[in-house]
């Protein structure tokens, strides 16, 4: 008769009992694959993650013109959504995400179109920073969508470390669709170090190469609070501030420069040059807390991109 199964514990290991006669094999480790993460908090797969070129988005309304927050990380293209959005839904417009944007399977981007509004009108500057970064949105005014607005992670944009790095495939769906497109350019006062201002304008020059003529220009100075050119809220010496980003980032507006013999004298760059504040933000034991700023300045934003976005 074979011996039973004996389990006994002897210096935290377990001893087993074979019964007799039992044939036995060695025991091969088998190397488990971690678990796929589904989604990240930019909202992608684990898949896109680790290859940006798998990137699927869908602009499924060819009509609405888009509107890019484009910069490099951190540099405040959430907070500028946030900062217009809360100003649009204040007076009259309703903001909402474009869900076909991303496939049905990301559940990230599922749940920030759920809870958009909660992040939005959040005070914790964070739940919006760290949980909106890859969104579509619509602006709507009486039932019609005026326009499409697109934030996506400043890092598929421009890389320090690599600032010469392709576009992802998806980049190229934006670029290459129908709409008409205003592209707001970020810019900002003391940002990094000069190289890498140097390579971000390097950057804006490749950019305006692959631009449809007739996609429209907008330099977006945000931050303007940081810098001495702030009279009064809103009240902006705009020489001075324009003078300043060249002097800071050399040759940034060149490629813009009107072209046409006849317009060039009234005109001499084709672009709108907006200073931009978001807000106050203060440090506390939880996080950063944010305070929205006057409404002067989301208000003169809108007021441009309604402008272009007409005509």
């Amino acid at each position: 008769m074979p011996s039973e199964l004996n389990f006994g514990e002897t210096d935290n290991e377990v001893a087993v009992v074979v019964p007799e006669n039992t044939v036995t094999t060695d025991i091969v480790p088998v190397d488990i694959p971690p678990v796929p993460q589904e989604n990240n908090d930019k909202g992608l797969s684990f898949e896109e993650i680790n290859d940006p070129n798998k990137i699927r988005v869908t602009i499924a309304d060819n009509q609405a013109p888009l509107v890019i927050l484009y910069g490099p990380p951190a540099c405040g293209k959430t907070m500028t959504l946030a900062r217009l959005t809360r100003y649009l839904q204040g007076h009259g417009y309703s903001v909402e995400p474009i869900k076909t944007f991303r496939p049905a399977y990301d559940a990230h981007y599922n749940r920030m179109c759920e809870t958009f509004n909660e992040m939005i009108n959040s005070d914790d500057a964070a739940d919006s920073t760290s949980r909106i970064s890859f969104m579509l949105v619509g602006v709507y005014y009486k039932g019609k969508r005026l326009c499409q607005i697109l934030e996506a992670p400043g890092e598929f944009y421009f890389q320090k470390d690599n600032p010469n790095a392709s576009y992802p495939a998806y980049f190229n769906v934006i670029k290459n669709s129908n709409n008409r497109k205003i592209w707001a350019l970020m810019v900002e006062p003391d940002w990094q170090d000069e190289k890498d201002r140097r390579n971000y304008v390097e950057r804006i020059k490749k950019l305006k190469t692959m631009l449809n003529p007739k996609d429209k220009i907008l330099f977006l100075y945000n931050k303007i609070d940081l810098t001495p050119y702030v009279i009064s809220p809103g009240n902006i010496n705009n020489s001075e501030a324009r003078k300043s980003v060249a002097q800071l980032y050399p040759g940034i507006f060149e490629p813009f420069k009107n072209q046409n013999p006849i317009t060039s004298f009234l005109q001499e760059y084709n672009f709108d040059f907006i200073p931009f504040q978001t807000g106050d933000y203060t440090d506390n034991t939880d996080g950063v807390t944010f305070s929205q700023g006057p409404d002067v300045y989301p208000k003169r934003l809108w007021e441009v991109l309604r402008k272009r976005i007409m005509g």
